[in-house]
């Protein structure tokens, strides 16, 4: 187990990586920008078409869908390929879905190419270029995180006028021609993504995670054999050989036994619950404002407002988290910030003038940039980087099916009252919820580990007992936590060594 120790060097911190942040600002700002911008074409498509509210709002509800739900598939290919070529990819997958919607001629037929084609070109951009800021940065990684993720506002405050303005002078056809040569911009932000570590390096990990998955065998076993019923021993030798390959295989790219990972399971609750109201009172802004009787343009320069305090909240919020006083509780931080997100909403009916809409919208903006600025930072802050590839595609499948739901429940909402108050404050109730949930929970388990770290203490006096596996994964993350970000590498390292002893 020596040679498991020469892990390949550490995460570089800045240099290149600041590059690759580059990278990661234009991929996740189409990621996230991208279906709330298509909102302006909305109302337009809907008198083409001639169909109802909620109907139209499946558009940006399968996209967002499959740009999360397709989160596995994603970190399935990028543990196999690596970031680049899955980038790169996705990016000519966007142009394509866009530039086939341009001749659609039913609305099913945007559902496919909008929806699922660019969606899930979306979903190759976002997860890669998450993962890949993990692997190049640690101590300045919430930093890096709120820099990449204000990618999504910028684009969003340049997009939204952008796609006005296009809509006038081509009409949406010749928009969606447009946009998809836009898309394929991403390809370029793919080829930033330089794997780190030199060839040899590669060759390194690529021994040391053969090394692994011997070491992983017993262990993915045993937890395949859990998730699955279905593992019945097969008659012939070949045939069991293939079974018990296939089951490592999916187990060495997605890690399930993360579903007995306390952390990550409130974590999960908490955001699925969240993403029931996060998304419709964006895609709804725009349209609301037309419904009280604001022209188009003023609109449009909403969701600029909204994206512009965005733009600034993400990196502060990146900045703030990475403080000394913040990073070893950011769950809070991250919980607050949801339930000030649904206080917003809870008042937004109170606005009646184009005033008050804009002042929802600087208050929204700041909201929603601190909720999306720590996303990602509270992920792998709870189960590491290590496990960070497989927790996010988790993560984003389990959310997948709320975010689909949420705008039609809200679109419905608006065909049913006639009024977009309702549909506020639905938004607004589930996440306040979702933050009190989280707040509670994560005191709960910030409690537990403190526990787990006292008993662990006690243990290594007593050299008798057993430390179970996963004990120690939760008092590494502790430890990691606790020591602050200088300590973190070497002791991720040392942990690491321990873990994967304790694995044999």
């Amino acid at each position: 187990s020596h040679s498991l120790a020469m892990s390949p060097p550490g995460p570089p911190d800045g240099g290149w990586g600041w590059v690759v942040v580059f990278g990661a600002f234009v991929s996740i700002g189409f990621a996230y920008a991208f279906p709330k911008g298509l909102a302006i074409f909305f109302k337009e498509i809907q008198d083409f078409f001639g169909t109802s509210y909620s109907e139209i709002a499946w558009v940006s509800s399968i996209m967002l869908a499959t740009t999360y739900g397709a989160g596995p598939i994603s970190s399935i290919l990028v543990n196999r390929y690596g970031s680049r070529p899955v980038v790169m990819f996705g990016g000519l997958l966007c142009g394509i879905g866009m530039v086939s919607a341009a001749f659609c001629t039913s609305i099913l037929q945007l559902y496919i190419c909008v929806g699922f084609i660019t969606g899930f070109g979306l979903a190759l951009n976002l997860q890669p270029s998450v993962i890949i800021i993990g692997k190049y940065f640690l101590k300045r990684r919430p930093i890096a995180n709120g820099l990449a993720m204000a990618g999504s506002p910028v684009m969003l405050c340049t997009l939204a006028p952008l796609n006005q303005f296009l809509f006038d002078n081509f009409g949406w056809r010749g928009s969606f021609l447009i946009l998809g040569a836009i898309l394929l911009n991403c390809c370029v932000a793919g080829a930033l993504f330089r794997p780190i570590g030199v060839a040899t390096a590669s060759i390194k990990t690529q021994a040391i995670e053969e090394g692994k998955a011997t070491l992983k065998e017993e262990v993915t076993k045993d937890a395949m054999e859990m998730s699955s019923p279905k593992n019945v021993p097969t008659e012939t030798e070949t045939e069991e050989e293939g079974g018990k390959d296939c089951c490592e295989k999916i187990n060495q790219y997605l890690d399930f036994s993360l579903f007995k990972h306390r952390g990550f399971l409130i974590y999960l609750i908490g955001n699925v619950l969240m993403f029931l109201g996060f998304f419709a009172p964006i895609v709804f802004l725009a349209p609301y404002a037309k419904h009280i009787g604001i022209d188009e343009y003023s609109a449009a320069f909403l969701l600029s407002i909204l994206a512009i305090v965005d733009m600034i909240a993400r990196p502060t919020t990146g900045i703030i988290a990475n403080s000394k006083w913040v990073r070893p509780r950011i769950q809070y931080f991250f919980s607050f910030s949801i339930a000030f997100n649904g206080t917003c909403h809870l008042l937004c009916p109170l606005a009646s003038g184009y005033t008050g809409l804009v002042v929802y919208s600087v208050f929204f903006g700041l909201a929603f940039g601190m909720v999306c600025a720590m996303l990602f930072e509270t992920l792998m802050d709870l189960v590491g980087a290590a496990r960070f590839t497989s927790a996010v595609g988790l993560v984003t499948i389990a959310e997948c099916c709320t975010i689909l739901l949420g705008p039609p429940i809200g679109g419905t909402l608006i065909d049913t009252f006639g009024d977009y108050k309702y549909m506020f404050i639905k938004c607004g109730a589930v996440m306040v919820l979702a933050g009190t949930f989280l707040f509670i929970m994560n005191y709960y388990n910030y409690r537990m580990l403190a526990k787990e770290e006292k008993e662990r203490k006690a243990n290594e006096e007593d050299p008798k007992s057993v430390r179970t596996e996963n004990e120690g994964r939760n008092n590494w993350n502790k430890d990691t936590a606790k020591d602050g970000p200088e300590l973190e590498p070497l002791r991720e390292e040392q942990e690491g060594l321990k873990k994967e002893v304790n694995g044999t």
